[in-house]
């Protein structure tokens, strides 16, 4: 062990491995502690990763950035999908969780408000549409 890793606590230690990995498969993520990984390593904005079968867990608010995508995803429950999701008023968008270049595959989302330019909104708003609508008819919750 060096004297510089000897200085690294255990949750720095585990902060940093969970900042370099690409890949997270079949397992509950806290986006709020994600953030703060990547901020704490000086990466403002989390990118390249993938989640497959993941729960992705708030409370937050994903600013969705270029090459993200979402693939059999169920974004969330709200009477009203539209709740789910915030509209930028400024030209640009603080305080919010930066994912650029990230896949989720099959992943359901707890407590997450998700925000973006208009585009990407209104193709969020059709996608959480017909997933309730098809949750309904399934006859299961949106949840």
């Amino acid at each position: 062990m060096t004297e510089d890793t000897a200085k690294i606590s255990a949750a720095e230690a585990a902060g940093r491995a969970m900042v370099a990995r690409t890949r997270f498969e079949k397992e509950a993520v806290w986006l709020p502690v994600l953030a703060v990984n990547h901020w704490n390593a000086g990466e403002m904005v989390i990118a390249g990763k993938t989640f497959t079968d993941c729960v992705i867990e708030g409370p937050a608010v994903m600013a969705v950035m270029n090459g993200t995508t979402f693939d059999s995803c169920n974004m969330g429950s709200a009477a009203n999908p539209r709740n789910l999701l915030l509209k930028p008023l400024g030209d640009r968008i603080v305080g919010a969780i930066g994912m650029s270049d990230c896949r989720f595959v099959r992943c359901r989302f707890a407590q997450v408000a998700f925000t973006g330019d208009d585009a990407l909104l209104a193709e969020l708003e059709k996608g959480i549409v017909a997933g309730n609508a098809g949750m309904e008819v399934s006859g299961g919750d949106a949840a």
